[in-house]
This record gives C-alpha cells, structure tokens and sequence, in this order.
C-alpha cells in the first residue's frame, strides 16, 4: 500500500513516517511543506503524479491563541487546505485520512465524546479544524477524520516550539514556578500511539468515517503535570490555577476528553494515557 504522508516532518508525521516505514506492507512516501503546501491547488499535483493509494493529512495550524488574531491563516491551512486535499484525493480515487481535533467540541457536555456527538468548537482553531472535517465529508469520495488531542511525541510540534511534556521539565530544571490549570480536562495522546493504532486501522479499512484515536482515560492538564514528576520520582511543586487566570486569548473546552468508540469496535485498543507518559519518558531517556 502506497501510503503519502503530508506534514512527515512533524511532531505526529515523524512518527507516522517511522512506523508505517517499519512495516514492508507499506511503500512510506514522506512530503514535508517543502514538496507541497496544502494551501497551494497547483502544489498538489504532485500527489496525482504519485499516486498514493493513502493520503494522510496532518498539515495543521495549531497556534490556538494566535488563531484568534490571524483567523485567515488558521483557516487557509485547516480547512482551505483541507478541501484542496480532499478534491485531489476524489480525483485519483484515493483514501483521505485528515487528522483533526478535540477542539471541535465545546466541552459543556460533562463527559468524554463519542463520534456520535455533535460539535460546536469555541475558539477560531476549533471551528477551523472542523471546517476543514466538512470539507474533507463533503469532498472525499473515500475518508477518514481521524480525531486526535494534546499529542505529544519526540519530534515535538513546530509551531508550538516543542511540547507540553518538554516544556513542563524545562522549567523544572530552571527552577521556574509552575502554575498549571485544574479546570481543563482532555486526553494526553502520545503520538507514536497514533501512528501505530492508524498503521493498523489502515490495514483493517473498515468503515468511512469519523473515528477518534486518543489514548485511553482523561485528566486534567494539572493531573497531567503531576503524573510527569510522579513518574520522574521529582520533588517538584506544580500550582493548580483557574484556566481564568491566564487570560489567553482563545476559549479552551473545559472537558474536550475523547472516547474511542468505534476504534473499540473494530477490535482496536489505545493504551491508558498514564502508562504511554512513561513509555515516552523512558524513550526520551529521563528514566
């Protein structure tokens, strides 16, 4: 299977290109911004001289806060570039797999959301992502949305310069305070999950459709602070503050936690949140 992975040098494609690279099954073919922009129609047409009989789009613009000043770029790459992905993907009869957001949700449900729930995203990010779901719906003739959220991985994410799990012991390490929000919950995903659960979706191709792929269980991002030095055996004093307090820019969900419904149902499983942190702590080499 001739698998095109759009954005291979980010914090999930990295691990995408490792992982379906490992696997003989699969020709991995990596395509970084330099060999195309999703924003461009004319620079997709590289995908129609290769080909692939799987695109995975994980081209995205994640600067959340900065989404709310510069709506127009968040949109052109999450749902422009979406759309152009979708239209290219109908043409040459491929499978589109676009990686979306627990960001599509509003997060006053109260508990973690299935496929089935409707969304209702409360910052510009969030409504792009899903601008970007109904185009690739509406566009493809064979798609995956495939919903994704606060991943981490090795390779760290490039327009967030790094992540939350490395940014959190650097200020340990420097002996910065560290005041962390209670009062938002969500599913920490480690990226090299994903790649190896969609490794294995792909190979199954059940239905088309939305399918979210999170690690299992949820915390909040205070919890998820905790659990990092918990697991390090660090004395470090982490502050629980109200998300209020921050004054960002952008409304975050207050539970955007994910349930991965009809992953289950097709007989795969994500590890528990917890027990893939120190998986990643143990690749990093901190333990």
């Amino acid at each position: 299977m001739k698998i095109a992975i759009i954005g291979a040098n980010g914090q999930l494609g990295t691990d995408l290109v490792e992982v379906f690279g490992e696997d003989p099954s699969f020709e991995v073919i990596p395509l970084t911004h330099k060999d195309l922009d999703v924003t461009i129609p004319e620079s997709l047409r590289i995908l129609k001289e290769l080909k692939p009989d799987v695109i995975v789009n994980t081209a995205a613009y994640v600067r959340v806060d900065d989404a709310e000043l510069y709506p127009e770029k968040a949109f052109a790459v999450n749902a422009i570039g979406a759309l152009n992905v979708a239209r290219v993907s109908s043409e040459i009869g491929t499978i589109n797999v676009y990686i979306s957001t627990d960001y599509v949700f509003d997060g006053e449900k109260g508990k973690p959301y299935t496929e089935e729930d409707v969304p209702n995203p409360v910052n510009v990010y969030g409504a792009s992502k899903y601008a970007g779901e109904i185009f690739t719906r509406n566009y493809s003739e064979k798609y995956y949305i495939i919903r994704v959220a606060s991943l981490y991985g090795k390779a760290g994410a490039s327009g967030k310069g790094g992540n939350f799990v490395e940014w959190v012991i650097e200020k340990a390490k420097r002996g910065e305070e560290l005041k962390i929000v209670n009062d938002q919950f969500m599913s920490p995903t480690y990226t090299m999950d994903v790649a190896r659960t969609l490794k294995e979706f792909l190979k199954l191709k059940p239905e088309f459709g939305i399918y979210h792929m999170v690690n299992e269980g949820y915390c909040s991002w205070y919890e998820f602070t905790r659990a990092i030095f918990e697991i390090l055996g660090w004395e470090v004093e982490v502050k629980p503050i109200k998300s209020s307090e921050l004054n960002r820019l952008a409304r975050r969900p207050r539970l955007s936690a994910l349930e991965n419904r009809r992953l289950h149902k097709i007989g795969l499983r994500m590890p528990n949140w917890k027990e893939r942190l120190k998986r990643y702590l143990v690749e990093k080499r901190y333990l």
